[in-house]
């Protein structure tokens, strides 16, 4: 059964979180309408862009042990066509219009191995817990209103001794592209994701220590953090909005 305890009411944030938080806020209802609107044309204006990203994730994903994936953010579908046969894909995403694509996308190229997509909050699954072997948010970190809930959630429903995959962009720490970020924050509702969130918006100094970080092209932009999942119990800081 989901543990109700797990999560701390939605309307509560953390002190550590507020020092992290993107400084324009997005909600779910947000979120839905800013894809509503890119879904026709997401393909074409981000598949390029984040293909790299998109490609490394899936890589990664292949290359780990276990069968259960669970794709959060799965948009219309991009990367489910390069996943290993092996690998069974559950797909996810708050954005209904996006699901449909990525429905048409697997009857199309008939991926088999895709076992279901479904509408769900990231936030708050209505999955068992352990119910996956590993779970790859693509993208999505930086549009969901509670990073650090997104994190929980993915850990509880990972069995211990699984792994938990993020590609996304993250806040430069200088230069003019920190300047550029921090301007296009104001901007967050209409585009539907924040260029100001920093990783440590999402991960504990604790999961800081255990990922791998790595760089994806083009120019560094996006980062694909492999934190391997050990279960046990959480810090408290990982259980709050």
């Amino acid at each position: 059964m989901r543990r109700q305890d797990s999560l701390i009411g939605r309307n509560e944030t953390s002190a550590d979180d507020k020092i992290h938080q993107p400084r324009s806020a997005l909600d779910a209802d947000a979120v839905r309408a800013a894809y509503r609107r890119w879904a026709r044309i997401y393909d074409t204006v981000f598949g390029g862009i984040s293909a790299f990203g998109r490609r490394r994730a899936v890589c990664a994903v292949n290359a780990l042990p276990g069968e259960r994936v669970l794709e959060v953010g799965v948009g219309t579908g991009l990367a489910l066509p390069f996943y290993d046969k092996s690998k069974h894909i559950t797909g996810i995403d708050l954005s209904e219009a996006m699901l449909e694509r990525a429905r048409q996308r697997v009857i199309q190229q008939q991926l088999s191995n895709v076992d279901d997509l479904l509408e769900m909050d990231a936030e708050a699954t209505t999955f068992e817990d352990g119910s996956f072997d590993i779970a790859v948010a693509m993208f999505v970190a930086s549009v969901v209103p509670h990073p650090r809930r997104l994190l929980a959630e993915l850990k509880r429903v990972v069995k211990p001794g699984g792994h938990i995959l993020f590609v996304n962009h993250f806040l430069a720490t200088g230069g003019m592209r920190l300047a550029v970020e921090r301007g296009m924050a104001r901007a967050s509702r209409s585009l539907g994701w924040h260029p100001d969130f920093a990783m440590e918006s999402l991960l504990t100094p604790n999961d800081l220590k255990r990922a791998t970080i790595q760089p994806v092209p083009p120019a560094g932009l996006f980062t694909l953090v492999t934190l391997p999942h050990e279960g046990g119990r959480e810090e408290p800081t990982a259980l709050v909005a």
